[in-house]
């Protein structure tokens, strides 16, 4: 789903932007409602940010990445946590592109998120490469989105990744490291 955002593009740079995990919903500008295999997940388009809510049996996980005033959270590069019953991985990388490159990235995730069934796109007025694009999927037990901030006044574009999964009871016991049985096998 594409939509335009009829905001100020108020997230300017993407090193305004910060992570968190498990705040309460904020307001949003769009958002698509999507059940992927029992799974209800909320992609919101908050400005140039983003806040997912994911909602099972089990418990709910929420993810924003937005420009906070009072976070101190930067966007990491990485992160890999517990949180409940759920494990929880979440990286993010900042491409600078020339402005030819930059058009041609815009284009093409626009177009594979608008067309997606489970993505949701906003373009801001006044430039057609001012986006915060989402995508999400159901994979193998586990739910995972990308997202896409762009930032063309300075050619770059935020993209993270993010995978949830329950945390199996087998995982939770399997042991840390391999010890050798008595005999030698």
């Amino acid at each position: 789903m594409l939509t335009t955002l009829n905001t100020a593009y108020t997230d300017t740079r993407a090193a305004d932007l910060a992570w968190a995990l498990g705040r309460e919903p904020l307001p949003a500008l769009a958002a698509l409602d999507l059940e992927l295999t029992g799974t209800k997940l909320q992609l919101r388009l908050l400005g140039a940010s983003h806040q997912v809510l994911l909602e099972e049996d089990r418990g709910i996980c929420s993810e924003t990445v937005a420009c906070m005033p009072g976070s101190s959270t930067p966007l990491p590069l990485g992160v890999a946590k517990r949180a409940g019953d759920w494990e929880y991985e979440f990286a993010a990388r900042v491409e600078i592109l020339s402005p030819g490159q930059f058009a041609g990235r815009a284009q093409e995730l626009l177009a594979l998120v608008s067309d997606h069934p489970h993505g949701l796109a906003g373009v801001f007025p006044g430039s057609p490469h001012a986006f915060t694009a989402m995508l999400a999927q159901h994979h193998e037990g586990q739910v995972h989105w990308r997202t896409w901030h762009a930032y063309p006044q300075d050619g770059q574009l935020v993209a993270t990744r993010t995978r949830v999964g329950v945390r199996t009871v087998a995982a939770a016991l399997r042991p840390r490291s391999r010890q050798s049985s008595p005999s030698g096998a």
